[in-house]
């Protein structure tokens, strides 16, 4: 049986219906795209906006730390600084105390009895120390007679504790701006004995500081080892 030709109607009712046919197609492929496409820029945003979010993240705990670090900085400066307002204004007290101690031994001179018997007293033990024949008693000129006088005592006395006998001889050179006290040179020049006061006082304020130092200002805690 022979197909029939198709009239014109017919022709445009099949046409319209492909038209309509492929511009369902057109339009599901259409809105396919837009779909993915509207997926890949979600994907993309959330990707840059989590990139953008952690380097805002990474530039502030770098400038967190940056602030930390100042500050721990500024913070040792301040204790540092004030540590060492503390150190300097101990060191001034203990100036001010080793100064009064010495404005105090400058005024023992004055006792003309207590300072022969003080001057007898390092003589005898410059003596007993030294431990040789001849002995030069070096003095200061205000104190020339009183040394002699206390020389001669001394050596007495060294006699009976040592049963040595002792020649010695009293010069007056030194420095009327010391204290007072004495220097003894053994007969060989080999041996000086520095017993004036302010050497006393040297060697006292030396041995002495630390115990001042924990008397006056209590344990220093960042000290480890004491001897």
């Amino acid at each position: 049986m022979a197909t029939r030709a198709l009239n014109d109607d017919e022709v445009v009712t099949e046409m319209n219906k492909m038209v309509l046919f492929i511009k369902q197609e057109a339009q599901e492929k259409a809105r396919e795209i837009r779909v993915k496409a509207d997926e890949e820029f979600a994907i993309e945003k959330a990707r840059l906006v989590k990139q953008e979010q952690q380097a805002i993240d990474a530039q502030y705990d770098k400038k967190r730390k940056q602030a930390e670090v100042a500050q721990k900085i500024a913070q040792s400066n301040l204790t540092n600084k004030a540590r060492l307002r503390l150190l300097h204004r101990r060191e001034e007290h203990l100036q001010d105390l080793f100064t009064t101690t010495r404005n105090a031994i400058s005024t023992l001179s004055q006792n003309a009895s207590r300072y022969t018997q003080f001057l007898q007293d390092v003589i005898l033990q410059g003596f007993l120390q030294i431990m040789e024949p001849e002995i030069t008693v070096l003095a200061r000129k205000v104190d020339l007679e009183a040394a002699q006088e206390a020389a001669g005592q001394a050596a007495k006395k060294f006699e009976e504790l040592s049963g040595r006998s002792i020649s010695y001889d009293v010069e007056a050179s030194l420095s009327d701006d010391l204290a007072g006290g004495v220097k003894l040179i053994s007969g060989t020049r080999r041996i000086t004995l520095d017993n004036t006061l302010d050497e006393r006082l040297r060697l006292l304020e030396d041995r002495m500081l630390p115990e001042i130092r924990k008397d006056l200002y209590g344990i220093n805690e960042n000290r480890k080892f004491y001897t």
